[in-house]
C-alpha cells in the first residue's frame, strides 16, 4: 500500500500504518477531551487507549496471519486504518477447514487476551466483572489505571464478539461460508453467507435509522459493501480461476528501446492506442513504461528524456502459464493497468486490465467457450 508508512515487521510480515492513522488519535482526543469534558486527562487518556487497543488490534491480524503461514498461505504485510486493521494475505484457502482456522485464530487472540487481561486486573486489584467495567466506562475520561483497565479490557472483548458476527468482511462471515462449505460448493456457500450477512447490514442500519444511531447506520454500509465486495471477488476467482495468461495476453504489443524517448513513447500512444510499454534490449525485457509514469516524466523531465531514466525497473513479468486471476489481483493492488509477459527475460507480450475484463465478460457470459487450461 503506496499511502502507509512502514513501523516494524514480525516474522517478515511488514507491519504498516496508513498514512491517515492518527486521524483516529485526534478523534480520540477530541472525543474525551472535549466533546466529553475531560479536559486535557481526557485527551490523554483517549490516546492512550485508542494506542493500546491497536496494539490488540495487531495482535489480533497476527492471528490470522500466523494460522495462514501454518498453512502456506504468504501473508503480504498488515495495514493500520482508522478504522481497525487488515491482514492482506496473498489468497484465502478455498479449504473449508484452512479458512475456519484462519477466520477463528483472530477473535480467538481477543478471547485469550481478555482471560490474560483478567489475570492482570486481580494482580493489581481490579473487579474483573463485565458490570462492573461497563459502569467504570461511564467515567471514561478520567486518567486513572481502573478507567484504562476497564477500557481496554471491555472493548477487547467487544473487538472478538463483534468480529464473529456472521457477515463479511469480518471474520465470522469467513467462518460461517467455511462450515457451509463443509456440505455446499464454495460458491454456494459465498452466495449463502453474503445473503446473511446483507440481510444483518439491512437490520443494523434500520436500527440505526429508527434509534438515531449513525455509528451503526455507518457499520451496516461497510457491512453490505464488504459483502457484496467478497460475492464479486468470489465470482471472478470461479471464472478466471482456470484460465491462464497465455489465453489472453496480446503478442502485438509494441515495445521500446533504450533509445527510445519520451516523445516516441507519445507518438506510439496515438498511433496504436496503446498505453503502457515494455522497454526491451532485443527480446530481453528491461523495464516498463507506464502510462502514469509517462505523464509524469513528460511533466517533470520533457519530451526528449530517454525511457530508460524514468521507467519501471521493480516490475517482475508473468508468465504464460500463470493464472489470469492471480494476474488480474495483482494488477489491482499495484494499481497497474498492465503488466509484460516473459519467458525468463525473454519478452512475449503485455495482458491488461483490458484483456482480462473482455475474457471475463464472454466467459461470465459462456462458460464453455474458452476451454481451461492448467494453472502453473
Amino acid at each position: 500500500m503506496e499511502s502507509s508508512i512502514r513501523l516494524f515487521s514480525v516474522r517478515d510480515i511488514a507491519i504498516r500504518m496508513h498514512i491517515t492513522f492518527p486521524l483516529i488519535l485526534v478523534w480520540a482526543a477530541l472525543q474525551f477531551g472535549l466533546f466529553n469534558r475531560g479536559g486535557w486527562a481526557g485527551a490523554i487518556f483517549g490516546i492512550v487507549v485508542t494506542l493500546l487497543l491497536f496494539i490488540i488490534v495487531v495482535l489480533h491480524e497476527l492471528g490470522h496471519s500466523f494460522a495462514a503461514l501454518h498453512y502456506e498461505v504468504p501473508v503480504k504485510q498488515i495495514v493500520l486504518l482508522p478504522i481497525g486493521g487488515v491482514a492482506q494475505l496473498s489468497r484465502i484457502p478455498e479449504k473449508p477447514g484452512q479458512e475456519f482456522v484462519i477466520a477463528i485464530a483472530g477473535p480467538l487472540v481477543n478471547f485469550g487476551l481478555a482471560i490474560l487481561l483478567a489475570g492482570v486486573g486481580l494482580i493489581f486489584g481490579q473487579e474483573i466483572s463485565l458490570t462492573h467495567s461497563l459502569q467504570l466506562l461511564d467515567n471514561s475520561g478520567r486518567f486513572t489505571f481502573s478507567s484504562v483497565f476497564s477500557y481496554v479490557y471491555v472493548s477487547n472483548l467487544l473487538l472478538g464478539i463483534f468480529n464473529l458476527l456472521p457477515a463479511f468482511p469480518m471474520d465470522g462471515g469467513r467462518v460461517l461460508r467455511a462450515l457451509l462449505a463443509t456440505q455446499l460448493s464454495y460458491d454456494t456457500a459465498t452466495t449463502i453467507a453474503v445473503f446473511i450477512g446483507q440481510s444483518l447490514a439491512w437490520l443494523l442500519g434500520l436500527w440505526g435509522f429508527l434509534n438515531g444511531g449513525l455509528f451503526l447506520i455507518l457499520i451496516a454500509v461497510f457491512i453490505f459493501a464488504g459483502a457484496s465486495a467478497e460475492r464479486q471477488l468470489v465470482h471472478i476467482r470461479s471464472v478466471l480461476g482456470d484460465l491462464i495468461v497465455e489465453q489472453a495476453y496480446s503478442r502485438q504489443a509494441r515495445s521500446l528501446t533504450p533509445e527510445s524517448t519520451l516523445r516516441d513513447a507519445v507518438k506510439l500512444t496515438f498511433s496504436t492506442f496503446q498505453a503502457d510499454f515494455p522497454v526491451c534490449e532485443g527480446e530481453q525485457l528491461i523495464g516498463l513504461l507506464t502510462h502514469t509514469r509517462l505523464l509524469e516524466a513528460l511533466d517533470s523531465h520533457g519530451p526528449d528524456t530517454p525511457v530508460v531514466e524514468v521507467m519501471l525497473t521493480d516490475i517482475t513479468p508473468v508468465t504464460p502459464k500463470e493464472s489470469m486471476f492471480a494476474v488480474q489481483q495483482r494488477l489491482s493492488e499495484d494499481r497497474l493497468d498492465a503488466l509484460p509477459v516473459a519467458d525468463g527475460k525473454r519478452f512475449l507480450g503485455l495482458i491488461t486490465n483490458r484483456d482480462i475484463s473482455e475474457v471475463y465478460r464472454m466467459v461470465s457470459s459462456y462458460p464453455n467457450l474458452i476451454p481451461a487450461s492448467k494453472v502453473s
